[in-house]
């Protein structure tokens, strides 16, 4: 199957698939479904959003909507698992586990954030301080050309090297962030299999029954539009499925409620 433009293969509801061609060189093409509910998830919080997910082995692809789910926004946090990927590949990062990250010695609001970190620690409490510096040692051309090669969102490093993803010019829609995702979780990407394999090791992970989900968080600040993200993917029994929600969080209810309201979704389609 020749690979589409991106905005070609992404139009939601209008008879093409919603993930670009090349996730689905080897297969069928997806079924996609709207589903009310899940949107009705988003008003009940009293706040508004999107979720989409793709349900790997029935080729479905399901969203609470036509329009969010097409949207490109900053990935926040989210963007820790490129930059993961990059470092590793790159060398910035040898192991996830032993290279050591020093404190700057600035103190900083989340406690968490006030100490030495390895790769795994840092993804983990989502230290922003120490992926700015990891993207530093990477570099704009660096950083440049690997998300060309990932073919991640708009590819704009545009705002700083240590800025784009959380108030510079990288865009990302929920569509595009499943179809990464997807892709890393296969293994997929145009970088080597040891960097993927640490990538994907170092993922926070939530265990729900059989289930476990794989995900990362991503907040904006209020200048930014105050916008919660989680993506990543569940792997129950052999049939994972991939996801993304976004969603305005005004209020700390609605940012803590990014896990939550993640879980009612995935319940509600079946992958939990």
């Amino acid at each position: 199957m020749p690979m589409m433009s991106r905005r070609h293969a992404l139009g939601l509801m209008a008879g093409a698939s919603l993930l670009p061609a090349r996730a689905f060189a080897h297969v069928a093409p997806p079924r996609n479904e709207i589903r009310a509910g899940l949107a009705q998830r988003f008003t009940e919080l009293g706040t508004k959003g999107t979720f989409l997910a793709y349900k790997v082995e029935e080729y479905l692809i399901i969203a609470s909507d036509t329009d969010r789910s097409n949207e490109a926004r900053l990935p926040a946090s989210t963007f820790k698992i490129p930059n993961s990927l990059i470092a590793l590949e790159t060398g910035v990062v040898e192991d996830p586990d032993k290279d050591i990250f020093k404190w700057d010695g600035v103190t900083r609001p989340i406690e968490a954030w006030n100490k030495d970190h390895t790769l795994r620690s840092a993804i983990a409490v989502s230290a922003v301080p120490v992926y700015q510096e990891i993207a530093r040692r990477i570099g704009p051309e660096r950083m440049q050309k690997f998300l060309e090669e990932l073919d991640y969102g708009n590819h704009d490093i545009g705002g700083g090297i240590d800025q784009f993803w959380l108030t510079g010019a990288l865009r990302i829609d929920p569509v595009e962030q499943v179809d990464f995702v997807d892709r890393l979780r296969r293994g997929a990407l145009s970088v080597s299999k040891r960097s993927q394999d640490l990538t994907r090791d170092i993922i926070p992970t939530t265990k729900v029954g059989d289930a476990v989900i794989h995900a990362k968080s991503g907040l904006l600040g209020k200048e930014q539009g105050s916008l919660g993200w989680m993506v990543g993917w569940v792997d129950k029994g052999d049939q994972p499925t991939v996801f993304a929600l976004n969603m305005d969080c005004p209020e700390p209810r609605h940012v803590e409620a990014r896990m939550t309201l993640t879980q009612a979704c995935l319940k509600d389609i079946g992958a939990l």
